[in-house]
């Protein structure tokens, strides 16, 4: 349009000027248009050089920092897990923002934060440089189309780095949703596994666990440990594993600290694997050399951010031949053993040795016998840098025993630290070793992925992951089929035997406890002054009857004088001894003690005949708490008690009335005793006859005894003796009991012709002083205390596992529970199966629908 308008211009002027000629025009026009042509090239030439050189200095800028950051991230771990390791302080982890690592192109891995790989875009557009910096070998003297090279490759590198991400957004989010409900999946049937262990220990049951067997050269341990991440199994050389151990992994991704548990030993989290470990030592030792193997197994359970969720039993090694040590049957016991775990529907993780042919693989024999097809098991080869590459390839890729699950190939062996050691203590096991392995088989093209191995502690887990869960998987409806009949018929025998009642141990033993502090208080009630004083006035009568037969009835005049008593001042003097003694004897401390021991009797006879009679741990604790609360107020009672009798260790007054009273209790307290004399004298005739008996007193009484004794044993002369003294006894007691009923003993001028009176009202007066007083300061404390002592004991200080001890003492009662928490388990149990298999529904319905349409996507793509 510009030329016709200057075409028509120069027309239309005057003739008088010359007219520009056709050959002229195009030269015009060319000079017109290179001009800014060649202004547009030079300015669009610097800008992209411009640009070229701001984008190269940013390249170095981010690789600086990047560097610096990964530094950083890997000493704060270093530090961190050396300060975790040492102390109890949690150092917080360094998290960069998504938006960091986009801009510094780097990405967090296991092992802490890394570098993204340069893309072929990248690699175009970077020059080559030896110095990490800015390059300057093409320098400024290429111009324009060094520029323009730069800003093409920057145009092509964001251009490849954005269109990717964008169209395999889609695919990333779904595997790692994928992964995500795996884990799920897992973690929950790993609960319902541990559920069903509770409800029944036998094979009815059950979901799959992996089982390890393998020689105990083949590096079976390490396997399990490069898992884990942590040195934990026991180590020796003379069968250390002696019982299985069920490990269960759970993945804690928001954890602070890794940590184990044994619930058989409380629950009680160890932070310290080295403690794990001894622990573990232990508990193996526990099995005697003569026994050396056991099918009792250890639980642990390991808590970690670093660990797949995985159920795992280890179980001793496969021996050839048995030590001098060891019993002839331990290779037996071991194969009967690893038979029993082995069974379907466990999922066998066969561990071989690559130095090792698979032929003469212990592991893979066993399998063989229970899985001939080998769909169940998993072969792990161990020591694979021990063979050449071939011959490693070769050993995974075998066909002489394939395996449906095939052969994973590992090292499970770090790589040489500097500290000294198989492993480096600041760095988990699975990072050193997936290091080694990385290095090692990433040298050889043989063990390349397109190559069909699978190498590598890694794989390993993720095949155990997926294997698990498939396993599991597939056995959800059968699983779920016989929990149902389990619980149909749990809560049958529960409505029939139990009318749907349900009974907690918490409320059995509430009711129990209420049970027995109701017989406690009617105990309470009957036992008073009264009870407390008849059990002292016993006592001290007894004590009564010893100082007389001590100080009277065994004096040589006693026979004389017993006849007629005469009041003269030897028989004064010793009254007065007699009764010193009796007021002297410590009266508090016999009172109380009698008491305290009255009091554990009775609490002891009240819970082996009340509610309490089946619980031996509750009788128990009563009885402690009897014996403190009495022991408690004992001597405070006593000194009380031996104050209050002080004066009438001085001075007793028998007022008449007390006297009459003393003389029939010791009118009575004679009879008793001549009773008792009577019935004792009868036993020995009936024991050696009458006749025999008589002659045998009539000869000790003569005084002829020889060393011939005339052929009566000597066991027939002590009893002869016995008799004689018996008669005697008996002779005087009556006419002790006559006098006592006679004139002088009627009132209280003859108590020192009638000692047995005035005893007997000496020790009515200390019984009733004492009793006031061991009522106050000792029974009506103990009627106090006890019932809450024992609700202190057995209410509010006993954990659920003692609360559980307690009504399961009971076998009625513990029958009753177990079948009630069996058909709640089974109900638990049975919700999580039906809430897991929808779970797995939908996701087979999601991984089925998502992924014909990424296909496509990436057919398109490219």
């Amino acid at each position: 349009m510009l030329v016709s308008q200057a075409n028509v211009a120069l027309i239309s002027r005057s003739s008088t000027k010359r007219a520009l000629s056709y050959a002229t025009v195009p030269r015009i026009l060319f000079s017109l248009v290179r001009i800014p042509a060649f202004i547009g090239a030079t300015v669009t030439a610097g800008v992209v050089y411009v640009q070229y050189k701001v984008e190269e200095g940013t390249r170095y800028t981010k690789d600086l920092v990047g560097r610096s950051v990964e530094w950083l991230g890997d000493t704060w771990s270093s530090t961190k897990e050396a300060v975790e390791r040492n102390t109890d302080f949690d150092v917080p982890a360094i998290r960069i923002p998504k938006w960091m690592q986009d801009a510094l192109r780097i990405q967090e891995t296991e092992n802490g934060y890394e570098r993204k790989p340069p893309t072929m875009a990248m690699k175009q557009s970077t020059p080559p440089s030896s110095s990490g910096g800015p390059s300057n070998d093409d320098g400024p003297k290429n111009g324009a189309a060094t520029a323009t090279t730069a800003a093409a490759a920057v145009y092509l590198y964001s251009d490849d780095q954005e269109e990717p991400s964008k169209k395999d957004k889609e695919t990333q989010t779904t595997k790692k949703g994928g992964d995500e409900q795996m884990m799920v999946l897992t973690r929950k049937m790993i609960e319902i596994r541990n559920l069903l262990k509770q409800i029944d220990k036998t094979e009815a049951l059950t979901l799959p666990s992996i089982v390890v067997i393998g020689s105990q050269s083949s590096g079976k341990s390490s396997v399990l440990e490069s898992i884990v991440g942590h040195e934990f199994l026991p180590k020796g050389s003379n069968m250390v594993t002696r019982r299985p151990i069920e490990l269960t992994l759970i993945n804690t991704p928001h954890a602070s600290a890794e940590y184990g548990m044994f619930p058989a030993l409380g629950n009680a989290k160890i932070t310290d694997f080295a403690q794990i470990q001894s622990t573990l030592t232990t508990m193996n030792k526990a099995v005697t050399d003569e026994e050396c193997v056991s099918d009792d197994p250890i639980q642990l359970n390991i808590y970690s951010p670093n660990v797949p969720d995985l159920t795992l039993i280890d179980l001793p090694g496969y021996i050839q031949i048995q030590s001098k040590n060891q019993p002839a049957d331990l290779k037996w016991k071991i194969a009967e053993l690893c038979e029993k775990y082995i069974k379907e529907p466990n999922i066998i993780l066969a561990v071989c040795a690559a130095d090792v042919d698979l032929a003469n693989s212990p592991a893979l024999r066993a399998s063989r016998k229970v899985d001939p097809l080998g769909i169940r098991t998993l072969g792990v080869v161990t020591k694979m840098d021990l063979v050449t590459p071939d011959r490693g390839a070769a050993i995974l890729k075998d066909s002489n025993y394939p395996l449906s699950l095939g052969y994973v190939g590992v090292i499970c062996k770090a790589l040489p630290a500097s500290s000294g050691g198989l492993f480096n203590k600041r760095e988990n096991v699975f990072d050193l070793m997936s290091r080694n392995e990385k290095a090692f088989f990433g040298s050889s093209a043989v063990y390349a992925p397109e190559a069909g191995c699978m190498v590598g502690t890694q794989t390993l887990r993720k095949s155990l992951m997926r294997v698990l869960e498939n396993s599991m998987a597939s056995s959800l409806q059968s699983t779920s089929d016989a929990i149902r009949m389990e619980l149909e018929e749990a809560s049958y025998q529960y409505k029939v035997q139990y009318n749907d009642r349900n009974l907690t141990a918490d409320t059995y033993v509430a009711e129990t406890i209420d049970k027995f502090k109701h017989d406690f208080k009617q105990f309470s009630e009957q036992y008073g002054k009264q009870q407390v004083r008849s059990m002292l006035k016993e006592q001290l009568d007894q004590r009564v009857m010893d100082l007389l037969a001590e100080r009277y009835w065994s004096a040589p005049e006693i026979m004389q004088w017993a006849e007629e008593p005469l009041e003269d001042v030897h028989w004064e003097r010793k009254l007065e001894a007699t009764q010193s003694a009796l007021t002297r004897m410590g009266i508090g401390r016999l009172s109380t003690t009698a008491v305290t021991s009255r009091m554990i009797e009775s609490m002891q006879e009240l819970s082996l005949n009340g509610s309490l009679r089946s619980h031996p741990f509750a009788r128990e604790i009563i009885n402690n708490a009897t014996r403190d609360i009495m022991n408690s107020r004992y001597h405070a009672t006593s000194e009380q008690v031996e104050n209050c009798i002080k004066p009438y260790k001085f001075e007793v007054d028998v007022e008449p009335n007390e006297w009459t009273a003393a003389r029939q209790k010791a009118t009575k307290l004679l009879e008793e005793e001549i009773s008792m004399v009577q019935a004792e004298y009868k036993k020995l005739a009936n024991a050696i006859g009458s006749r025999t008996l008589s002659r045998v007193m009539d000869y000790t009484s003569s005084g002829r005894e020889t060393k011939e004794s005339m052929g009566y044993s000597s066991a027939l002369l002590d009893k002869g003796r016995a008799a004689t003294f018996l008669k005697e006894r008996e002779t005087l007691l009556s006419l002790r009991l006559k006098f006592l009923k006679s004139k002088p003993c009627s009132n209280t001028s003859g108590k020192y012709v009638c000692p047995e009176i005035f005893l007997n009202a000496v020790a009515h007066k200390l019984t009733t002083t004492a009793v006031l007083f061991i009522n106050v300061e000792l029974l009506s404390e103990f009627f106090y205390q006890f019932p809450r002592e024992i609700d202190n004991r057995l209410i509010h200080n006993l954990n659920r596992e003692q609360v559980e001890l307690f009504a399961k003492e009971d076998p009625k009662v513990k029958a009753h529970i177990d079948l009630q928490q069996k058909k709640e388990l089974l109900e638990l149990a049975l919700n999580k199966m039906q809430s897991i298999m929808m779970l797995e529904k939908d996701r087979n319905g999601i991984a089925g629908a998502e992924i014909p349409s990424l296909r496509q996507g990436r057919r398109g793509y490219w």
